[in-house]
């Protein structure tokens, strides 16, 4: 008989080999779009469709400052976000937000609204968010409390040229806004926990590298966000809820602090950012399952040799012995067709077998 996906994924995070690969993936809204031209059915998700094994629950933890629209066009919407932010979206790609200002920049303004960070009930969905959680659980999938936090979340409050000048210059600040978020976070899922909600694990966000190397420096991370890490391995761990760190960019260096904070689990391991899921498979597999690594640009190929050699040898390898989740190695653009993307699917399908 063929396990749930909550079966599926916890005995591969387990390190145990289950009836095959856990399969998840995050493809863009563009790329979503662009299925539903070429034969995805309409009304049915991606998820639906090829049948991703997790579903996510979480909590706002935002400051909550009024949210405002400033400017809006056909092509772009400029807004003021909960968290201070002013941010430009373009309304027809799927991209990163251009940055324009942020309300917090210093220790003083940090200092007036620290308070903004506290919990309050209202934080929390208990109407739609209860029902569909129990939705995922009859569903059979693998639940998560999922949320951002550390640097990646700081970066999208204070800005990344703040956020790394004040790493230098005023660590204990920075340290201090990074903890009482993690805090928040805590918080919120010890609440939801006890009130209902159902969890097989945490699906944490941390972005700590880009295309070369990490962001900041090993003794940055040790000093400011690795006591972040630990606080919330901690808390998910002592609740037998494995943690699954997504975290873009080339992260190596980092991967030692990882293990050591308590990490079950490393996503989505980039290519292009030279994350090699065979070598971290070899150097870290003891202690780490991983998911993802598998090059999204040979995806949008329309010849199937280099896609299916890139599944056949990194799944192949990978999937041994358990602590393998089938993942792109960032998220799905939009350049790779309906027809590519469900030869990927079929192709993990059969690579990812324990037979």
């Amino acid at each position: 008989m063929p396990m749930t996906s909550r079966e599926r994924v916890l005995c591969a995070l387990r390190h145990e080999e289950p009836d095959r690969v856990p399969i998840s993936d995050s493809p863009w809204a563009t790329t979503i779009a662009r299925w539903h031209r070429e034969g995805l059915p309409e009304d049915v998700d991606p998820g639906e469709y090829f049948g991703y094994e997790g579903a996510g629950h979480g909590a706002d933890c935002s400051f909550r400052f009024p949210t405002e629209t400033i400017e809006e066009t056909d092509e772009y919407t400029i807004a003021k976000d909960p968290n201070g932010a002013t941010r430009k979206n373009w309304k027809h790609a799927t991209s990163t937000p251009e940055c324009i200002d942020f309300t917090i920049t210093t220790r003083q303004a940090w200092e007036a609204h620290k308070d903004r960070l506290s919990y309050s009930p209202d934080r929390i969905d208990w109407e739609d968010g209860l029902k569909d959680n129990k939705a995922n659980v009859e569903a059979g999938k693998f639940i998560t409390y999922a949320g951002a936090f550390g640097y990646d979340w700081t970066q999208g409050v204070v800005g990344s040229e703040t956020l790394l000048m004040e790493m230098a210059l005023d660590p204990g600040w920075i340290k201090a806004l990074m903890m009482a978020e993690v805090e928040l976070l805590i918080h919120c899922a010890e609440e939801m926990l006890a009130k209902g909600f159902h969890f097989d694990g945490a699906f944490l966000f941390d972005d700590n590298g880009y295309r070369n190397t990490t962001l900041f420096s090993p003794q940055m991370y040790d000093e400011i966000v690795w006591p972040v890490h630990k606080r919330a391995c901690d808390f998910f761990n002592a609740r037998n809820l494995p943690v699954i760190l997504h975290t873009c960019g080339c992260v190596n260096n980092f991967v030692p602090g990882y293990v050591k904070a308590g990490f079950a689990c490393l996503q989505p391991l980039e290519v292009k950012a030279k994350m090699d899921l065979v070598q971290l498979k070899r150097d870290y597999g003891e202690h780490l399952a991983f998911m993802g690594g598998i090059d999204v640009r040979k995806m949008a190929m329309d010849d199937p040799g280099p896609i299916e050699a890139e599944i056949r040898t990194k799944i192949t390898a990978a999937k041994v012995g358990g602590g393998y989740l089938y993942h792109s190695d960032h998220s799905v653009p939009d350049n790779v067709s309906f027809e590519n993307y469900k030869r990927v699917m079929a192709l993990v399908a059969k690579y990812g077998r324990y037979d």
